[in-house]
């Protein structure tokens, strides 16, 4: 009995996707970073990053499924790059408390240098994002600062008869009211003016020593 010829077709390997690379993904990151944040996200389209990059949408799409997931990985970098610089200054143990506390607040002035009016807009329109935004900066705030106040009552910096829970819950009540998108909008002013202000209101209080 002869043999079937085989359709040509049936022996070709099905057509794989290609995997997506984490160069291109840190490409699409990185720039989406610079642009959210400048320009607010809902001004940025994935056509406009997809041109700026010189790929596809296609391409866009098989390293972030949607728009909204590529906001999310961008928050998350964002976390993950004050986190560090957090770690930085705390595992250093400077020798005096206000060195270590200046460190820590500029690192923190640094990192928001990056977010402009146009992304806080946006953010206040977004409560469900800027709420996930809000614990992860009271989980920082608890674990470094946390661990400032402790280390500068250990060395005699920091007064001892005041939990050091305390002065950071009453930091992150703060923190937690004006800098949100609508106060620091209504007040017109920038994040890290702000969060040096509420720092130095906890430490030194609003009246002038003579």
């Amino acid at each position: 009995m002869p043999k079937r010829r085989e359709n040509s077709t049936s022996r070709r390997p099905p057509r794989q996707r290609s995997a997506p690379s984490p160069t291109t993904r840190a490409r699409i990151l990185t720039a989406a970073r610079a642009h959210f944040f400048r320009h607010g996200f809902r001004n940025v389209t994935m056509d406009d990053l997809a041109a700026e990059l010189g790929v596809s949408k296609k391409t866009l799409y098989a390293h972030f499924p949607s728009k909204e997931a590529l906001l999310a990985a961008v928050l998350q970098s964002k976390y993950e790059s004050i986190r560090r610089v957090l770690r930085e200054v705390t595992s250093q143990r400077l020798p005096h408390f206000p060195d270590a506390l200046h460190a820590l607040s500029r690192g923190v002035q640094s990192e928001m240098n990056e977010l402009q009016p146009a992304f806080l807009r946006d953010m206040s329109k977004a409560p469900e994002i800027f709420q996930r935004v809000e614990q992860r900066r009271a989980k920082l705030i608890r674990e470094h600062f946390g661990r400032l106040f402790r280390q500068g009552q250990r060395d005699g910096h920091v007064r001892t008869d005041i939990p050091v829970k305390l002065m950071i819950e009453t930091l992150l009540g703060a923190v937690q009211a004006i800098m949100n998108p609508q106060k620091l909008e209504q007040l017109e002013l920038a994040p890290r003016e702000v969060f040096v202000g509420l720092l130095d209101l906890l430490l030194h209080g609003a009246v002038v020593r003579k």
